[in-house]
């Protein structure tokens, strides 16, 4: 999901998707774990959109909205 998307949502639903990608990321690390994850880069990719929903939301917060 891009920024300018991430922006259009509300404080609970980036809430819940931070919820949602924190146990896709949980799901992976087993996987990895287990050695059966097909694409390895899908949990770096998952931390980083984490964090991209985090500084949205913290933008919210801050400015109000």
């Amino acid at each position: 999901m891009k920024t300018t998307e991430l922006r259009g949502l509300e404080k609970s639903e980036l809430l819940e998707k931070i919820k949602q990608l924190k146990q896709e990321l949980f799901h992976f690390r087993c996987q990895l774990a287990m050695g059966r994850i097909e694409n390895p880069m899908r949990i770096r990719q998952t931390k980083r959109e984490v964090a991209r929903v985090k500084t949205v939301l913290q933008h919210k917060e801050l400015s109000g909205g």
